[in-house]
């Protein structure tokens, strides 16, 4: 296949996402505390987060591939726990000379770092105790920020949590993190406004503390499109899209939920005996915070079908690449379905960069106040196939992906759209929550067993990329 991208435009952001527990391994050494996911994974006896991609050790060589194949910048996350063991209280001084090593690496490589306080990963203390659904816990998220702003000057770009609504609904809806909840629609819904909350609480201290550097956060962004014009199906679509996109980006980026999303809320929350508890003040802190954002961190991996469905709750959660096994059927909502002749990967997710054209133009048409966009992660999870040391590993499949979607997002910004960066998912091959080590994104490809970095054919096609700026 010719590729479609020949040139990036001057002084974009080309980067490589990762995140922490899924790349540094070392999750009990130097003082760490627990996260959620440490004694989950144990018992359930399937993955194990060490070493991951052994980052905690070995990114100096990370950072410097990233340099060598022309990447300026790398998304990574502070493991709240490596500064606060236990969520809060006493600081581990080792964690936090940690993040000092790695951002002064990434500086002295003059790749920028763009760091998430939150990807997934809360404190098993707090976790214990409600983690979002529990108001006393965004009181620590919101100490736990300000001690990063004040003892991280290095770093100029923040984000204060990873796609809230993969958090919300792993949780409590697909029930593929814990605590394993299925159609929990109560606890979803309020931990996606509490969250809500705790950006918009950190986004004003952020700017009550007079910072010099910029502050957004990352929403997964899945365009829902009903699979035939029917009314029925058109309604489906608006109810889906409600609940994964428009409420979370009308809290952000308008401060309210508006009158129409709120209609389709209530819609779902009635058919699921489920409610939503917002609190005297919560506005008024959202809308004190949806003009202060920065910027914008869009995920984009796919769009989803849907057609109506009136039965009852029930879903197939695919995690080992067994192309057909996933299905989803929401209450009162829809099911999702296949579109023909779109193409899926080996986790059935739908390959349709139109999505990502269509959902920026939405975004900069909806939402101004979301200012300038990055796209902080888009990419293919693949079986790549290993050639044995020091071969590159061909992923052409991961170049033509990467290639429609960023041709799509150079057609929505010569049309006006902000976007300013891209971050493919994933710098290198890392441990994927509840998929483990066989779903790999990296433009490096990591041999689990002995930690060795290879070169994929991606890693070179970026480069070149990088080289037409």
């Amino acid at each position: 296949m010719l590729n479609r991208v020949k040139k990036l435009p001057a002084n974009f952001v080309w980067g490589g996402a990762t995140a922490a527990y899924q790349v540094e391994g070392s999750t009990q050494v130097d003082g760490k505390g627990k996260t959620m996911w440490d004694d989950y994974l144990k018992a359930q006896g399937r993955f194990s987060p060490d070493p991951a991609s052994d980052f905690y050790n070995r990114y100096p060589e990370d950072i410097k591939l990233a340099k060598q194949y022309g990447l300026n910048a790398i998304r990574v996350s502070i493991a709240w726990t490596r500064i606060f063991p236990k969520g809060y209280g006493e600081v581990n001084q080792k964690g936090v000379a940690f993040y000092h090593r790695l951002f002064k690496e990434c500086l002295d490589n003059n790749v920028e770092p763009y760091v998430t306080l939150h990807h997934f990963d809360s404190p098993k203390t707090l976790f214990d105790d409600g983690d979002w659904l529990n108001r006393k816990n965004i009181d620590y998220f919101v100490d736990y920020a300000k001690f990063c702003f004040k003892e991280f000057p290095e770093v100029n770009n923040w984000f204060t949590i990873n796609e809230l609504i993969s958090l919300a609904t792993s949780q409590y809806i697909g029930g593929n993190f814990p605590p394993n909840h299925h159609f929990d629609v109560t606890s979803a819904i309020q931990a996606e406004h509490n969250e809500l909350l705790a950006h918009a609480r950190v986004v004003n201290l952020y700017r009550e503390m007079q910072l010099p550097g910029r502050i957004g956060l990352i929403h997964v962004l899945q365009p829902i499109y009903p699979i035939t014009e029917t009314p029925e199906n058109k309604h489906a679509a608006a109810l889906y899209d409600a609940f994964l996109n428009r409420f979370l980006l009308d809290g952000t980026f308008l401060g309210h939920y508006t009158t129409e999303t709120m209609a389709l809320i209530n819609e779902i929350l009635e058919k699921n005996n489920a409610k939503l508890d917002i609190q005297p003040g919560d506005m008024d802190i959202l809308a004190k915070a949806a003009p202060q954002n920065d910027y914008f961190g869009l995920n984009y991996y796919q769009s989803q079908f849907i057609q109506a469905y009136e039965g009852e709750s029930t879903n197939q959660f695919n995690g080992t690449g067994e192309k057909g096994t996933s299905s989803f059927k929401f209450k009162g909502v829809g099911e999702i379905v296949k579109k023909p002749g779109v193409p899926q990967t080996d986790w059935d997710w739908n390959i349709y960069p139109e999505g990502l054209y269509d959902v920026l133009k939405r975004v900069a048409r909806v939402y101004p106040n979301s200012k300038t966009i990055y796209i902080t992660e888009n990419g293919l999870g693949f079986k790549d196939h290993y050639e044995g040391p020091d071969q590159i590993i061909d992923d052409q499949p991961r170049i033509d992906y990467i290639d429609q979607h960023l041709e799509a997002i150079l057609k929505a910004r010569s049309e006006g759209v902000n976007v300013q960066g891209y971050f493919v998912w994933s710098l290198q091959d890392q441990f994927s929550w509840a998929n483990g080590y066989n779903k790999r994104y990296g433009l490096f490809y990591v041999d689990f067993d002995t930690q060795k970095r290879e070169i994929k054919e991606s890693a070179r096609w970026f480069k070149e990329l990088a080289d037409t700026k």
